[in-house]
C-alpha cells in the first residue's frame, strides 16, 4: 500500500502548498488559515483530545498531491456524527474505543471535501488508512461529512444522517424567496420577522474589513453564553475568533443585534463565491423570534444579494424545515481494526439507513412551499 505521511502540526507544509490543493468547491474550513487557527490557539491540541495528525501523499520531490485533515480522538466530542454507543460496546467488553484517526474539521459539521488533491495517487485510501491505524496502534478511522464518495471497493461502512439547506433559486429579494411560500406559512414567518422591530431590537450585517475587534469581543460573549447556558464549555476561544478575522476577514459575516441596553445578541457565519455557512450564535438576553432573524432570515438575504446558491445553517434543527430549509443527506465513513465489531458497525449503519431516509421524507413533507413549487 502507498506510504502515508502525518504530520503533527499544518505549519509543518507551507501555507502555499495547502491551498494549492484545494478544489474548487471547498468549503472555507478547509483553508489552512482556519485549521492553523484551530491549531495556534489551543482550540486543537493533544490536551483537549484533538491531536493533529494530517495525511500527506508524497510525490518523489517531496510535493505533497494528495492531502486529509485528520486528528487522533481521545474522545467523541465536537464530531457531530454520534458513535458513543459504539464506545460504551468496546467498555462493555473490556477494550478501548479510542485512540482513533477522525478525517474531518473540527467542531464543524459541514459537508465538503475530505481529500484535497489527487485521490488517485493512492491506488487503495481505503486500505492505505487502514494500514495507518494498524500501523499507529488506532482502532480505526472515521471520516465525517464527505460531500463525496470514497471509490469504489472501499473497506468502509457507510453511514447516512441528515441536515437542512436553503436553496438559492434564482431569487430576486426576500420577497421573491417568500412568494414561493403557501400563503399561511408566508404571513407566520412575516408575522415573525415584525416581531424583531416590534420588540425595539436594530439588526445589521457586517462583512469583510467591516467587522471590527470589538465586534468580535461582543460576538464571543454572545457564543460563550449559549454553551454556558448548558452548563459547558466553549470549544473555541477567543483568540482563535480573533485570529480568523485578521486571516479570513474576506469570508467572514457578522449579524449584529442591538436593544436600547446595547448590543445582545450576535452570529457569525462563513462564506465563499457559491455558499454561506451558518457557524457560531449566542444572546446576552432572550427576544421573542431573534434567533431565527439573526441565524436564518439575515443569512437569506445575504446569500440572496451576494448571488449565493447554498445556505447551510448548522447541523440539526427541525425549527429550520418552516423557514424554507429542506432536508438533504450527508454521509460519513467508519473502519474498525477490529473485525467483529467492523461487521457490527456494518449491520448498524444498514439498519440505520431506511429510518434516516424516512425521516427526510417526513421532513420534506413538512415544507412551507407551494406544492408546485416544493
Amino acid at each position: 500500500m502507498s506510504e502515508l505521511i502525518a504530520l503533527s502540526s499544518i505549519s509543518s507544509i507551507p501555507k502555499e502548498q495547502w491551498d494549492a490543493l484545494l478544489p474548487d468547491n471547498a468549503a472555507p474550513f478547509l483553508r489552512y488559515d482556519f485549521l492553523h487557527a484551530l491549531e495556534a490557539t489551543g482550540c486543537v491540541s493533544s490536551e483537549t483530545g484533538w491531536t493533529t495528525s494530517h495525511i500527506l501523499k508524497l510525490d518523489s520531490e517531496g510535493t505533497p498531491t494528495l492531502v486529509l485533515p485528520a486528528y487522533i480522538k481521545d474522545h467523541s466530542y465536537g464530531e457531530y456524527v454520534f458513535d458513543w454507543q459504539w464506545a460504551e460496546a468496546y467498555a462493555s467488553y473490556g477494550m478501548q474505543y479510542y485512540p482513533k484517526l477522525l478525517i474531518g474539521i473540527p467542531f464543524t459539521p459541514v459537508p465538503s471535501p475530505r481529500w484535497l488533491g489527487n485521490i488517485h495517487s493512492i491506488p487503495d485510501l481505503s486500505a492505505s488508512l487502514s494500514d495507518f491505524c494498524t500501523s499507529k496502534g488506532l482502532t480505526g478511522w472515521h471520516m465525517n461529512f464527505p460531500n463525496g464518495e470514497l471509490p469504489e471497493g472501499h473497506q468502509a461502512s457507510e453511514r447516512q444522517g441528515c441536515q437542512f439547506i436553503w436553496r438559492n433559486k434564482d431569487y430576486r429579494s426576500f420577497d421573491d424567496f417568500l412568494a414561493s411560500f403557501a400563503s399561511r406559512k408566508r404571513k407566520n414567518l412575516l408575522k415573525e420577522r415584525r416581531r424583531i422591530p416590534d420588540q425595539g431590537l436594530h439588526v445589521a450585517r457586517y462583512a469583510g474589513s467591516d467587522i471590527t475587534p470589538e465586534m468580535i469581543d461582543i460576538f464571543y460573549q454572545c457564543y460563550c453564553d449559549t454553551y454556558y447556558r448548558r452548563r459547558s464549555h466553549p470549544y473555541l476561544t477567543a483568540s482563535f475568533f480573533q485570529l480568523i478575522r485578521e486571516t479570513m476577514s474576506d469570508q467572514l459575516m457578522l449579524v449584529l443585534a442591538e436593544d436600547e441596553e446595547g448590543p445582545c445578541a450576535a452570529a457569525l457565519c462563513f462564506f465563499n463565491e457559491y455558499a454561506l455557512y451558518g457557524r457560531y450564535w449566542g444572546c446576552l438576553r432572550d427576544y421573542d423570534a431573534l434567533h431565527f432573524e439573526a441565524c436564518y432570515y439575515q443569512g437569506i438575504e445575504f446569500c440572496i444579494e451576494q448571488g449565493l446558491t447554498m445556505f447551510n445553517p448548522g447541523t440539526q434543527g427541525e425549527h429550520k424545515i418552516s423557514r424554507g430549509f429542506a432536508p438533504e443527506f450527508t454521509r460519513s465513513y467508519h473502519w474498525l481494526a477490529h473485525s467483529e465489531f467492523n461487521n457490527a458497525i456494518a449491520q448498524f449503519t444498514r439498519q440505520e439507513a431506511p429510518y434516516i431516509a424516512e425521516y427526510a421524507r417526513e421532513a420534506a413533507q413538512k415544507l412551507p412551499f407551494k406544492q408546485e413549487s416544493s
